[in-house]
């Protein structure tokens, strides 16, 4: 959980067309499933994307991370230090478990899209308890990528297919080779 501290302040809020005044607030933040769940359902769009979000989506994603209800206009007083606070916290692995560098290439090639329903199906295949919904996502993310390494059969001493028959085809001519056969 984060907290973050938003200062008193005014702005003149164009909508309104009138100076607001932002109290003194402290507000406790989530980077969950269940945010990203709240924030697909408004945006109708993927929240795990390479395309940055707007001003607009980041706030309002700092609203779905909020477990208490909160002002809209509250996050208008977001500093830019809790601004960068809170990216580092969304950022954060939070979670001592690392890959390896060949395991991050070998990742990068699925390119499918992933949203909140597509986590949630992946909780259930694994049989991830549902009360890690409310985990740091990145830690739930990591979870569910150990068990997808540790549920692949284990492959270890296993020769591809490729150098099997390149093997055959190799014993093959030697022994032709040494018969003076055509085979």
């Amino acid at each position: 959980m984060l907290t973050i501290k938003i200062p008193s302040s005014e702005y003149f809020n164009e909508r309104l067309g009138k100076i607001v005044t932002i109290k003194e607030c402290t507000i406790n933040l989530e980077h969950s499933l269940i945010s990203i769940s709240k924030w697909e359902s408004k945006w109708r769009k993927p929240f795990l994307s390479k395309d940055p979000l707007t001003e607009e989506q980041f706030r309002d994603y700092v609203a779905c991370m909020s477990l208490t209800p909160i002002d809209p206009l509250v996050l208008f007083g977001l500093t830019a230090q809790n601004i960068e606070d809170i990216k580092q916290y969304i950022e954060s692995p939070m979670t001592a478990t690392t890959f390896s560098k060949a395991l991050d290439n070998a990742r990068q090639i699925n390119r499918e899209v992933i949203t909140s329903e597509v986590l949630y199906y992946r909780m259930i295949a694994h049989n991830i308890p549902f009360e890690c919904q409310k985990w740091h996502l990145n830690r739930l993310l990591t979870l569910m990528r150990v068990c997808d390494i540790k549920s692949q059969p284990n492959k270890k001493g296993r020769i591809n297919r490729s150098a099997v028959l390149s093997n055959y085809a190799q014993m093959n001519a030697a022994r032709r080779a040494r018969l003076h056969s055509k085979g």
